[in-house]
């Protein structure tokens, strides 16, 4: 046996743990920081919200400079009225008012589930140029029992007070005419006022599902 391999083998408990003294601050450039890295993760969750009939979900704390990157999940969002759109908007007074002037673009692949129709489309009925009116995620919400939506929207920057505030969304959906459709959303909330406040909510009726908020590292 080698003098390496002898004395890593002296370092091992007979059941196979390593001790403390087989590693040292030049194995994995900093073993301590190393650890600290993986207990704490790149992805901090602020907060979670679930609606049970409800009218909209609203962040109104937790978005400010701490953090670069938000994302938003969405789990199993249900829309209790059929064909209705999932939508946000942005708020820059806490959520006194949400009404930041946006552009955005929209396009979708979709599938039915008969087999019977497939595409990739640009959708410029979902999109925006300067307007203050709520962001379409998803359009077309089926109300089915089964139908619903799931996916992450990615707010960049939202406390900056130079640059305009950047969004990506990606959502898949059942729609209300048995369409399964793979969303893609992007724009910009055009101020430079900064971003402290999300509201989710349908074009009509009310909404159930979850969604989570986390900060990026």
């Amino acid at each position: 046996m080698g003098s390496i391999t002898r004395s890593f083998a002296n370092n091992i408990t007979t059941s196979g743990v390593l001790l403390p003294a087989s590693l040292n601050n030049n194995s994995i450039a900093n073993v301590t920081a190393y650890n600290a890295a993986i207990a704490t993760g790149n992805m901090v969750l602020i907060s979670s919200q679930t609606a049970s009939n409800s009218a909209s979900i609203s962040f109104t704390t937790g978005i400010d400079s701490t953090y670069k990157e938000y994302q938003f999940w969405f789990i199993n969002i249900y829309a209790r009225t059929d064909n209705a759109n999932f939508t946000f908007n942005l708020s820059t007074d806490s959520g006194s008012n949400y009404n930041v002037t946006k552009t955005s673009t929209f396009f979708f692949a979709y599938h039915t589930e008969s087999d019977s129709d497939t595409g990739l489309i640009y959708e410029t009925a979902q999109d925006l140029a300067q307007s203050t009116g709520e962001e379409i995620i998803v359009p077309s919400l089926g109300s089915d029992s089964d139908q619903n939506a799931s996916g992450t929207l990615q707010l960049f920057n939202p406390a900056s007070t130079t640059y305009v505030k950047h969004y990506i969304a990606r959502v898949n959906d059942m729609s209300a005419a048995d369409y399964m459709n793979d969303c893609y959303k992007a724009g910009y909330g055009n101020t430079t006022s900064a971003i402290n406040a999300i509201r989710f909510k349908m074009s009509s009726g009310n909404m159930d599902g979850t969604i989570l908020m986390y900060g990026i590292k």
